[in-house]
């Protein structure tokens, strides 16, 4: 889907990529190789090649770091982190990845009754899953980890977690021009730059005026968005001096005015929240906020469950903010519990992919379901199995973080490391919501968690997490050329 430009855009990012790499130091350049192409790249376009997972704007910033990274600059990241638990969560990945396909060799029919003849006709199916599919499967298991495992690597430093954080801002400033532009004539910058409307535009209007959405998915992502880039805004304020605070204050606040105007109730919530933890709350204590939530909302299946969450009072508090958000809550939660009953029927390790873990119309084939947030999507596919491993490697750091604190005074901490926590936090209770787990995501958790390996295993010098330095090339003669 889409025109030219899209897909030129795709084929020629590893060439920025490239740029990036050769002008920029290997945090700075890596950061913007992702924020980049989240940024820019075209949505839902992709080079749809057999027997490898899908090349969009997720898959291919991961291979041309990776590739870039290893084999043109003579990097070598650890790709094996030292906690067991994280090494346990990312082998059940991978296994979860493979008998996922093994378990789902069988096709799915449907079929057609004719009143007149007492007999099913078959009029479609979705295709059962080839031993073949399991390549297919760890590679795309293997290009969502890159990310985490750069950022591991080679963000897991204050100078690192402040080239993260100042992106966010910078990004985020950046990304209001066209915003503001849709948010006063109409989401149109897809349509104008790459021929096509990534989502429904229906969603897009509200409150007798239109919510942005660029080159995101959805508008609630890009609100998200602007989120973290005002957390970023405000943890950077809180360290400046006095003479640059002032720059991040104003920054900060136009961002808060452009998150109100992007018309997105969670945002909004998750905006009044985070502002005043980053502000005025101890390391500590953001740290642990940020794990609270993570708990909690990695804990929801289980609480949906067991029957644990008041679905009518969340519904009948939403209905006294606005009845259009409590329809489409409303529609989320229905949503949910027929996936529930679902994935249900092959809870361990899923369904798999090929839309196998949606209801579909027993006599067309119609999907007749949308999964909307990150965990009913990874539940639906792989299961109790591949929830627990993927959701528990993105929550993992911020119980490692929370441990370092009981050996690690606050001010040994890098004052950005504990509003990254925030973020993230608020992040896991997003994907509650939406499909959020995009590599900006996995550049924050590994970031956080090797920060958490340096403080609980001091013996991790640099030069194991940098094995040949921060060197972007070689000269003939052997030496090394550093970035600057």
């Amino acid at each position: 889907m889409g025109n030219g430009l899209a897909y030129l855009m795709l084929a020629a990012w590893p060439a920025i990529c490239v740029g990036l790499f050769a002008r920029f130091s290997v945090e700075r350049a890596l950061i913007w190789s992702f924020l980049g192409a989240y940024m820019l790249l075209p949505p839902v376009t992709e080079f749809d090649l057999p027997l490898v997972p899908a090349m969009d704007k997720n898959s291919i910033p991961s291979v041309a770091a990776l590739v870039i990274m290893v084999a043109f600059l003579g990097l070598r990241p650890s790709f094996l982190p030292r906690h067991r638990i994280t090494r346990l969560l990312i082998a059940m990945m991978l296994v979860g990845a493979v008998l996922t396909v093994l378990t789902n060799t069988d096709g799915i029919v449907f079929h057609q009754r004719i009143d007149l003849m007492p007999i099913d006709f078959p009029v479609g199916m979705l295709p059962g899953l080839r031993l073949i599919d399991t390549l297919s499967a760890l590679a795309s298991t293997v290009i969502l980890l890159i990310p985490f495992f750069l950022a591991r690597a080679y963000l897991a430093t204050d100078k690192g977690l402040r080239e993260l954080m100042l992106a966010f801002l910078i990004a985020g400033l950046i990304y209001t021009v066209p915003a503001l532009i849709e948010i006063r004539l109409s989401p149109q910058m897809n349509v104008w730059f790459y021929g096509f409307f990534q989502h429904s535009f229906e969603q897009m209007v509200r409150d007798g005026g239109f919510r942005p959405i660029v080159f995101m998915p959805h508008a609630l992502w890009l609100a998200l968005f602007f989120v973290m880039a005002m957390s970023a805004g405000a943890a950077l304020m809180r360290d400046a001096t006095h003479q640059t605070r002032w720059r991040y204050m104003l920054a900060t606040a136009y961002l808060v005015v452009v998150i109100y105007l992007c018309k997105s109730l969670a945002s909004q919530i998750y905006m009044v929240l985070l502002l005043p933890l980053i502000l005025l709350a101890a390391p500590k204590w953001q740290i642990r906020v940020a794990l609270a939530f993570a708990a909690v909302a990695i804990l929801y299946p289980m609480l949906r469950n067991l029957g644990l969450i008041p679905l009518d009072l969340i519904l009948a508090k939403a209905e006294l903010i606005s009845a259009e958000r409590a329809q489409s809550l409303g529609f989320r939660f229905m949503n949910e519990e027929i996936l529930l009953d679902r994935a249900s029927e092959r809870s361990l390790f899923g369904w798999g992919g090929w839309g196998r873990n949606l209801l579909h119309a027993d006599t067309s084939g119609e999907i007749v379901t949308i999964a909307d947030g990150r965990w009913i999507i990874v539940f639906g596919t792989a299961g109790w199995f591949g929830y627990v491993s993927q959701m528990g490697l993105v929550v993992l750091p911020l119980v490692l973080m929370a441990r370092a604190l009981r050996t690690h005074a606050a001010e040994d901490l890098s004052p950005m490391i504990a509003p990254l926590c925030l973020m993230l936090g608020f992040t896991v209770v997003d994907m509650l919501l939406n499909d959020t787990l995009v590599p900006m995501t996995l550049l924050m958790v590994g970031a956080i968690l090797g920060y958490a390996e340096r403080l609980t295993l001091p013996d991790d010098s640099p030069r194991t997490l940098f094995p040949n330095g921060p060197v972007i090339g070689r000269r003939k003669g052997g030496g090394k050329r550093t970035v600057m």
